[in-house]
């Protein structure tokens, strides 16, 4: 319960971050939260067609989304998973 408590209290990005972090649900992350999380890890956005394009200083991968449905294709969700971690990018939110 203490858990489910202090879940609740996290912002919008953090739970977005959480959700793409765990692997448990990469067929159900929202688009838009996708791509606001980018933003808030500090990649800057360019777009071409339906192609979302992100690119950041100091990583080496480009990040190149789209959506299906509203929602994030959950391969591209599992390669940003991994530069998350490769490049402990978690850390750079909120402070």
């Amino acid at each position: 319960m203490y858990l489910c408590k202090k879940i609740n209290r996290l912002s919008k990005t953090d739970k977005i971050l959480l959700k793409i972090i765990n692997g448990l649900s990469d067929k159900n992350i929202d688009f838009s939260e996708f791509v606001s999380l980018l933003l808030k890890l500090g990649f800057e956005l360019r777009t071409k067609g339906s192609h979302h394009i992100f690119t950041k200083e100091g990583i080496d991968e480009i990040i190149n989304i789209q959506t299906k449905n509203g929602k994030a294709k959950p391969y591209q969700v599992k390669q940003v998973r991994e530069l998350i971690i490769k490049y402990k990018l978690n850390s750079n939110i909120d402070g």
